[in-house]
């Protein structure tokens, strides 16, 4: 009797039904809330099929492969642009995740400001960037670079300064007790432990850039989403396919590149 008392007491008690059925009532009214104030309509969702399968017919059957030589440069500078972002705003974001990770930082008050100023910079998306820069540099590739490298010191700073604040507290131990510097302790302790990981997400930051960057042509800020906007407005929907076949073998080529590095890093 003791025991199958003990055994009673050690399982987990059965989740309330009313719970459960709450839980469900206010996951559906939720639901039904947000497609209300969006005017969803399934209805016009089904009725409007055969024109969104007309609009893809005329956009990938077939596309104009002769338009596709055009896109090359244009989508090299796409690569160029988000590259040197990627590559100027992850070296930033190393001083800012430094400054950002409690387990290091020696003034918390600097540590507070960096993570708040990363929250900041983290809710802008990409394209907002791009039309400020636009509106400061004028258009071109030189404004989408900046907003790339702004969104890369975010993003990367952000999961840097998570990574520091996870590693094996031993090592910055063992050196702090003797004696050690801080230059000896980051380069010795820190480093080899969060290099794998920094690296990887710059990788992943250029997969995300290469995306952006195919946007940031309808503010003016260079690369193949000029051609997005041009095609786009002019209704060639045959052209506006072909940019979205090479954008998609382009990222897919990148993302399979990009997958294969960063199995080896981690």
């Amino acid at each position: 009797m003791n025991s199958d008392r003990h055994l009673k007491e050690l399982l987990p008690e059965k989740p309330s039904e009313l719970k459960r059925n709450l839980s469900i009532f206010l996951l559906i009214s939720i639901i039904y809330a947000s497609g209300s104030f969006t005017n969803f309509s399934l209805s016009k969702l089904l009725g409007n099929l055969k024109e969104g399968a007309d609009l893809l017919d005329r956009m990938f059957f077939p596309p104009d492969f002769a338009y596709a030589k055009r896109l090359l440069l244009p989508m090299l500078e796409t690569i160029q642009i988000s590259f040197v972002g990627t590559v100027i705003g992850s070296f930033f974001a190393i001083p800012i995740a430094v400054f950002s990770a409690r387990n290091i930082s020696a003034n918390k008050s600097v540590g507070v400001f960096f993570r708040l100023f990363l929250n900041l910079f983290r809710t802008i998306p990409a394209l907002v960037f791009a039309a400020f820069f636009a509106s400061v540099f004028g258009f071109g590739s030189f404004s989408g670079m900046m907003a790339l490298l702004v969104f890369t010191i975010g993003l990367v700073a952000k999961l840097t300064y998570e990574a520091i604040e996870n590693i094996d507290p031993g090592p910055l131990e063992a050196l702090t007790a003797a004696g050690a510097g801080q230059g000896a302790i980051f380069r010795y302790a820190i480093v080899p432990q969060v290099l794998p990981q920094f690296l990887s997400y710059v990788l992943y930051s250029f997969e995300i850039n290469i995306r952006a960057s195919a946007v940031l042509g309808y503010v003016g800020a260079g690369g193949i989403g000029e051609y997005y906007d041009r095609t786009l407005s002019f209704l060639k929907y045959d052209k506006a396919g072909t940019i979205v076949l090479l954008t998609f073998f382009v990222i897919l080529a990148i993302d399979l590149i990009s997958a294969r590095l960063r199995a080896r890093l981690i």
